[in-house]
């Protein structure tokens, strides 16, 4: 008896709000694959009715029980193909699909992207920050506490971060960010593509006080400015001054720079000759730079 091959696992975009926003590709895959899994099946019920596509649809979002990704695998085994898709946006971009791409993965299954939109690159494009370099958080934890260690986290990230919010936590987010980062350029992105699209661009102070007064409803995507370069480069420099020489290359040994390199380095951050950091690293005491 002839294997069947595995089928594929299709990763469809889906529009974030506007029903125009899906490719010809995913409306081809979700026609023809066997059937579709839906973080929840009446939301995606509205746009497969919109477009007439009649594929069936099965569940699977984050409280899914193992057994229903085990039997979405058995389905792709058996030579099924299945379209994934989220609520909105790309699977597997802050939801439970990323588990079962993995999965689909270890079992030697085919994983195919049908790209589309995705809320986090649409608010960064618009934002007006630096896009060339940039960090996607995701959700932050809704436990205040938590939140904050995960800011102090990122207080030295230099580039432009990326993060979803729950329009209720909003303010809040925004206040910490201020108190441990210090003010810098933000945008707040507030329901992507839909009728009431709008983004509100200024500093954490300015927007932390707006959206205390004015609390937002809808999908938030929040972009934040890095740390500057400038004020980067000031904190390593306080840091360098409560390290000995010897202290200071030992520090970028243990992070995997070659002895010779890290003193070379040393040298270099401190404008010392290579000879004096030598020194201070082959016996004599490491003295401040």
């Amino acid at each position: 008896m002839e294997r069947k091959l595995p089928g594929v696992l299709y990763l469809c975009a889906t529009p974030i709000g506007n029903l125009e926003d899906i490719t010809l590709r995913a409306l081809r895959v979700l026609k023809e694959a066997d059937c579709i899994a839906a973080e929840d099946t009446r939301h995606t019920r509205k746009l497969l009715s919109h477009y007439e596509i009649h594929t069936p649809l099965v569940s699977y979002h984050s409280h899914s029980s193992q057994s229903k990704a085990d039997h979405l695998i058995q389905r792709l085994l058996q030579g099924e193909n299945i379209a994934l898709v989220a609520d909105a946006g790309t699977p597997g971009i802050s939801d439970p699909g990323a588990e079962l791409v993995c999965q689909a993965l270890q079992h030697d299954i085919a994983v195919v992207p049908v790209p589309g939109p995705v809320a986090a690159i649409a608010a960064l494009t618009a934002a007006g920050l630096p896009t060339h370099k940039f960090v996607f958080e995701g959700f932050l934890s809704n436990q205040p506490k938590t939140r904050r260690k995960q800011l102090q986290a990122l207080q030295g990230e230099q580039r432009t971060m990326v993060f979803y919010e729950s329009p209720h936590r909003l303010a809040d987010t925004l206040r910490d960010m201020l108190a441990i980062w210090g003010d810098r350029p933000c945008a707040v992105a507030r329901e992507l593509t839909k009728l009431h699209e709008e983004f509100k661009r200024g500093t954490l102070a300015r927007l932390a006080d707006y959206y205390r007064q004015n609390p937002p409803r809808g999908e938030i995507t929040l972009i934040v400015g890095g740390l500057p370069p400038a004020e980067a480069a000031a904190r390593q420099q306080e840091t360098w001054a409560e390290l000995s020489l010897a202290e200071h290359v030992a520090s970028l040994v243990d992070q995997g720079i070659a002895q010779k390199e890290a003193i070379k380095q040393v040298a270099r951050l401190r404008g010392l000759a290579k000879r004096e950091v030598y020194a201070a690293v082959h016996g004599d005491e490491g003295r401040k730079g």
